[in-house]
């Protein structure tokens, strides 16, 4: 059996082609993404990117319909926009297994917020299951393929951070051979959700529920590892890892799956030991339910709601313990995060600032805007909202303070959930500005392809959405497209639209940098003549990680090797000291 060495995500994607799924969607969020650019090298399975996580999961409950196996991914926020058509298809059910993985951000690393969704698994009432690292997440992807279909239902797939980017060994298996053909198989009163059928398929969902509780106590994905003492631990997911290392003692209840609970299961090792504890990473969402069964615990009345585990604050938090810091490298110095040198977006946000817009900002590269310098961002909230709330401030504000209001948003994400937005703003008709940012990409995760990019996930063309029309399209009568890197213009554009009575938009329309096929015709980067250089330090105001100031000579400097020859800090010197390499 030949073994390597994988990430979580790349086991998923490979646990996905081993149960011989056909079809496999998502919208791209860190931490999930690198699965479905892993599965593209299977190329059994039809893998794309949707516009967003509800069309992606609804392409998945038809290729499921349609009788193949199907992964969908997600990060947990995701689940979110997901979740109308998912609390549904509990009711209706699968044909062909569907895993639905919910990749979760404890620490927030790259993320709005720590929502921890196994209780997702719960209001949904859909089975959830957990890895503890890469051999699992490749085991359980395969056998939540069989438990969807066992049990007539869609299978969460919980990841984390830590799962889904550390790497362990594992051990790879074979695609199987006889996998059956799709067809199309009418059953209406399954798939059909009026009220009559829903109330029927409500009674089954409840039932199947109850049914894989008991199943769950005999498999052995649930499994006691003995101790020497009388300290239990339940615990899951990576959680058991830290449990492992720092309690190598203590007996362990390790349940892989997470809903339903094994109560049985739990109720049987419970009785065995005097102190009992639960570890898991942000809610007590083992610890509530075990609790509920009348059995006592220590949990998070001890350990942090917030934030990843680690050994060190399990050894602090439960017992006290300090762990010496055996790290003697020198302090590295902050390195806060910042636009590309070269983004197309910095220059929007350095006039944006300068004309006092209270910017209604949303997620993506763009978000950056609210790091210093620049500090050109009021809010974010989630994907698409910028533009609703853009709407919402302007309904309550006077005349002059609603022209104030700019809603800011990225191609791929005005095309996730920002359209609705927009044509709200024109439906009740509003006052608001929206810009958006097309740098033709989908870039804060990585570079992954979206309708605007003119590229599928597979690197073939594929028809490019033309934002300009879109907008005409739901009723905007005023659309100007700009180049941001075109200061001057990009500031007047800017004033001129806030100042409208009516919506407007404004489109950006130069590509990401670090995308090499939109970047064919680089430009040579600038250096500071010296000469001319004031130290007024007005260049350092555009936050571009090109440059720098040095204290000894008071003068601004460019690092050649990554400036891109953008020229937007040209455009902020009034001394014409930054000069293109090759001009001196």
């Amino acid at each position: 059996m030949k073994k390597t060495l994988l990430s979580g995500n790349e086991a998923i994607a490979r646990g996905a082609y081993e149960a011989g799924a056909l079809v496999a969607c998502a919208y791209p969020g860190t931490p999930s993404t690198e699965i479905l650019e892993n599965i593209t090298q299977f190329k059994e399975i039809d893998a794309s990117w949707s516009p967003n996580e509800k069309v992606a999961l609804e392409v998945g409950i038809g290729a499921s319909f349609g009788g193949a196996r199907v992964l969908v991914t997600m990060k947990h926020v995701g689940v979110n926009v997901a979740a109308d058509p998912l609390f549904t298809l509990a009711y209706t059910g699968v044909r062909g297994g569907l895993v639905l993985v919910t990749a979760d951000d404890p620490e927030l690393h790259s993320s709005q917020n720590e929502q921890d969704n196994r209780n997702f698994a719960k209001f949904a009432k859909v089975p959830m299951m957990e890895p503890a690292d890469s051999q699992e997440a490749l085991e359980y992807t395969k056998l939540a393929f069989e438990i969807s279909e066992q049990f007539d239902a869609p299978v969460f797939l919980r990841s984390t951070t830590r799962i889904s980017h550390s790497k362990s060994v594992v051990s790879l298996g074979e695609r199987p051979t006889d996998i059956p053909q799709p067809n199309l198989d009418r059953d209406p009163a399954k798939l059909v959700m009026l009220p009559g059928n829903a109330l029927k398929r409500h009674l089954i969902v409840e039932k199947k529920i109850l049914d894989m509780e008991e199943w769950a106590c005999k498999q052995p994905f649930n499994r006691i590892e003995t101790g020497t003492g009388k300290v239990g631990v339940i615990t899951s997911g990576v959680s058991y890892q830290y449990v492992k290392e720092t309690m190598p003692d203590a007996a362990v209840l390790k349940l892989g799956m997470v809903y339903p609970l094994p109560k049985q299961l739990i109720r049987d090792f419970a009785a065995n030991y005097e102190t009992l504890y639960v570890i898991e990473e942000l809610d007590p969402f083992i610890e509530e339910q075990v609790r509920a069964m009348g059995i006592e615990v220590i949990g998070k009345d001890k350990l942090s709601l917030c934030g990843e585990l680690t050994p060190g604050r399990i050894k602090k938090q439960l017992f006290g313990q300090e762990i010496p810091n055996v790290d003697t490298s020198p302090e590295l110095p902050p390195r806060p995060p910042s636009m590309c040198p070269g983004c197309p977006h910095r220059g929007v946000f350095y006039e944006l600032k300068k004309a006092k817009a209270y910017v209604s900002g949303d997620i993506g590269c763009y978000t950056l805007g609210f790091m210093p310098p620049l500090s050109a961002m009021d809010t974010c909230i989630c994907m698409g909202a910028s533009v609703g709330i853009a709407t919402g401030i302007s309904k309550v504000l006077s005349e002059e303070e609603k022209r104030k209001v700019v809603a800011v948003i990225g191609d791929s994400t005005f095309l996730h959930t920002g359209i609705n937005g927009l044509m709200d703003m024109v439906y009740n008709k509003s006052t608001s500005t929206l810009i958006i940012l097309d740098n033709r990409i989908t870039a804060m995760t990585g570079r992954q392809e979206n309708p605007t990019s003119g590229y599928a996930l597979n690197d073939l063309e594929a028809p490019r959405v033309d934002l300009e029309q879109l907008c005409r399209a739901v009723g905007v009568k005023h659309v100007t497209i700009l180049d941001p890197y075109d200061l001057e213009m990009t500031g007047k554009v800017i004033r001129a639209e806030m100042a409208r009575q009516e919506v407007s938009v404004i489109i950006t329309t130069k590509p990401c940098m670090l995308v090499p096929r939109d970047n064919q015709n680089p430009r040579p980067p600038l250096f500071v003549d010296n000469d001319k250089c004031t130290g007024c330090r007005a260049c350092l105001q555009i936050g571009c990680p090109a440059i720098t100031w040095d204290a000894k000579l008071k003068k601004a400097v460019v690092d050649k090797i990554i400036c891109t020859g953008c020229n937007v800090c040209k455009q902020t010197c009034r001394f014409d000291a930054f000069q293109e390499c090759g001009d001196k």
